[in-house]
């Protein structure tokens, strides 16, 4: 295989890691990433490009002889990089790693998510859906629930879009400010309420072209920004991988 241009889109943590091992590949010819941070410029060249500035990035494919795009964050994959550049004829041969907005769904909307899993039988807390001026109802369900309340905005919230409070009464304020209040914007404009579900998680990655799949190694996250799990969750305090507990028979159930 011919050594190849990689662009890099994102200014992360996560597309810094990208860049660092990518770079190290005989595989990887010019490398650039947009529009990166202080970490990337270390490895490849930035670009000074918005993730959503859809045009910019194609015209740089183009200059770039860029063979392939990986797309980092979930804004852009929601917003449908993949079938802009499918659908433009002179970035047909640029390889796009990120799903069409249509599979970006099961990032972008929670409720679409679980409405998924419902579907095909995989298994998932019990939830409702609300939007605003259904708040009486989101009320009713929450009664229905034991402590803690997991609150999720539907929509792309950087990570942090999801409350975990142990207190009816906080749940409901919560509630209030979400869809009364627009705490969250756009994204909080529905709130996915669900059960909540105690114990350990693990993150698996697959990756797939839709007729082949390749397991990526498991890892566990941690979200919450407290000492022991305490306080909100963020996009992220830091993950790590392998998986302390992940045995050779739970890797296969899942």
């Amino acid at each position: 295989m011919n050594a190849m241009n990689v662009l890099i889109v994102g200014s992360g943590g996560r597309e810094h890691a990208l860049a660092w091992k990518i770079k190290q590949s005989p595989l990887c010819n010019d490398l650039y990433v947009a529009p990166g941070n202080a970490g990337t410029a270390q490895l490849a060249k930035n670009l000074p490009i918005g993730v959503s500035d859809f045009e910019a990035l194609a015209q740089a494919c183009v200059e770039q002889k860029i063979d392939l795009l990986l797309v980092g964050p979930e804004v852009p994959l929601v917003e449908g990089i993949q079938d802009y550049f499918a659908a433009r004829e002179e970035l047909k041969s640029v390889q796009v790693v990120g799903p069409s907005a249509k599979g970006a769904q099961l990032e972008g909307s929670k409720d679409f998510a679980k409405a998924f899993m419902g579907r095909y039988g995989i298994p998932t807390a019990r939830y409702q859906t609300f939007a605003a001026g259904q708040l009486q109802e989101a009320y009713t369900f929450l009664e229905t629930l034991s402590a803690p309340y997991v609150l999720k905005a539907d929509g792309l919230a950087a990570g942090k879009g999801v409350l975990i409070l142990s207190d009816l009464q906080e749940a409901k304020d919560a509630l209030e400010d979400t869809l009364e209040n627009n705490k969250f914007g756009e994204a909080g404009s529905r709130v996915v309420i669900e059960e909540f579900l105690d114990g350990i998680e693990a993150s698996c990655f697959v990756l797939t072209n839709g007729r082949q799949y390749r397991l990526l190694p498991f890892a566990k996250d941690y979200k919450r920004i407290g000492e022991g799990d305490t306080g909100l969750n963020t996009g992220g305090m830091g993950a790590v991988s392998p998986v302390s507990f992940l045995d050779e028979s739970l890797r296969q159930k899942l």
